[in-house]
């Protein structure tokens, strides 16, 4: 019996040996078959960030901006898009009254500024503010900052060129 049993305890360590590199071999199979990133398997890698969400992400942006432009587009008081500029040609006493954003630039005549209170206009030419009455100087390009401010023309014939949404009163 004592050769008997010896050959039995020899018998446990290639039968341990076995089952070890079997669970061993399973294991490695299964972490090859999982798609990283997948429903699956949700690990997020860098390839992943790189080529499939920012490009998400990017293409949602390009969608908004032009949502947007075409926003601005179809506000604009002449044709076209908002980030052109637009000759405006008003007669002495007539008043363009600008939305928020509204630029204007005095390219023939006379005009003066329209507002109900300070600042009126934004003169980005000369990074100053023109208050209610006072004069444009031509070729300034000016913003409307607050709703109800505009430019009135004081010369026969006044000519604007104008980007944004605009109403002429």
């Amino acid at each position: 019996m004592g050769v008997h049993s010896s050959m039995k305890k020899n018998r446990w360590i290639p039968r341990i040996l076995i089952v070890t590199i079997f669970c061993g071999l399973l294991s490695m199979s299964v972490a090859l078959a999982a798609d990283p990133g997948s429903e699956k398997d949700p690990l997020v890698t860098l390839s992943y960030l790189q080529d499939t969400f920012l490009q998400e992400v990017m293409d949602r942006v390009d969608q908004k901006i032009a949502e947007r432009n075409r926003q601005l587009g179809g506000q604009s008081g002449g044709s076209g898009a908002a980030d052109t500029f637009h000759v405006v040609t008003l007669s002495s006493g007539q008043t363009l009254q600008g939305a928020i954003g509204c630029e204007v630039m005095l390219r023939v005549g006379s005009a003066v500024c329209v507002s109900s209170s300070a600042p009126g206009l934004i003169d980005e030419s000369s990074a100053s503010t023109l208050n209610h009455g006072g004069a444009l100087v031509q070729n300034h390009l000016y913003m409307m900052t607050i709703e109800g401010r505009g430019v009135r023309a004081s010369s026969a014939t006044t000519k604007l060129l104008v980007r944004g949404s605009y109403t002429i009163l």
